[in-house]
């Protein structure tokens, strides 16, 4: 079964959280920095400076390893469009070996078969429409294994037909269930959690470093939540790549390129 989340929501919503998050982390840690100030002086500020540039090294291995991650993913999934255009396509071209009277009917549910297949991800984000379309094309393969089985043992069916067929109708069926896990597979939400744990920390611990500077920061603490809140919404619109902004829908284009020349 298909569970995704919406990106929009979630992504927006937590790249809202994180930036207002960390305006108010700033200016509660200026707070708490300036009573600290007044009462031991400069010097008790300067010896939290270590521990913020500990805090922000950690953010900026975790937002590095968290994006990487979901590029390989993003990069993975469009691997796997390419790996069922492959598949189906051989699949097709071997219904050649079967007997000619069982091949127009089989050609006609491969057709079928496609296009539940293309549908299932071109309805995203429609879950309801993507499991409907999903549904009906576990039900075709079973069709298609049934009529392929049936044609293998037909009279003149030739020997080792089957040893070829069916072995690349597994393939075929396999595809589905990787790309399905494919949308399924994400950080676990601790990590997301992390991530925004430690911007709010490395917020705070900033603001408190700057309570004894008189100038004003307000460009550059905007700026830095801005951008944080930017790259945790990216982070997630790459894990999800059919529901938000960045998307492999382009890639599509090699299995309808298949389902074209199914002729």
């Amino acid at each position: 079964m298909l569970q995704l989340t919406n990106p929009f929501l979630l992504g927006g919503s937590l790249a809202f959280v994180v930036f207002f998050g960390i305006l108010a982390a700033l200016a509660i840690g200026r707070h708490i920095g300036k009573r600290a100030y007044a009462r031991y002086g400069k010097a008790e500020l300067a010896s939290t400076a270590s521990l913020e540039t500990a805090v922000f090294g950690l953010l900026g291995l975790l937002i590095a390893f968290t994006f990487s991650g979901a590029l390989t993913r993003f990069d993975g999934r469009r691997d796997q469009v390419v790996n069922e255009a492959n598949a189906v396509g051989t699949a097709y071209l071997r219904i050649d070996l079967l007997p000619p009277s069982a091949q127009p009917r089989l050609r006609e549910t491969f057709r079928n078969y496609l296009d539940a297949r293309i549908a299932t991800y071109q309805k995203l984000p429609d879950l309801q429409a993507a499991q409907q379309e999903l549904t009906r094309s576990q039900a075709l393969q079973v069709d298609i294994w049934a009529q392929a089985v049936a044609a293998t043992r037909l009279p003149e069916s030739r020997t080792g037909t089957d040893v070829l067929v069916m072995p690349a109708l597994n393939q075929m069926f396999d595809i589905t269930t990787t790309r399905l896990a494919a949308t399924q597979m994400h950080p676990p939400i601790t990590v997301f959690i992390m991530l925004v744990g430690l911007a709010l920390a490395s917020a705070l611990l900033s603001g408190y470093q700057s309570a004894s500077e008189k100038s004003d920061h307000r460009v550059h603490e905007f700026g830095f939540a801005a951008i944080v809140a930017f790259t945790v919404y990216v982070i997630l619109d790459i894990e999800y790549p059919r529901l938000g902004f960045i998307r492999i829908d382009a890639i599509d284009q090699v299995l309808l390129d298949v389902r074209a020349s199914m002729k």
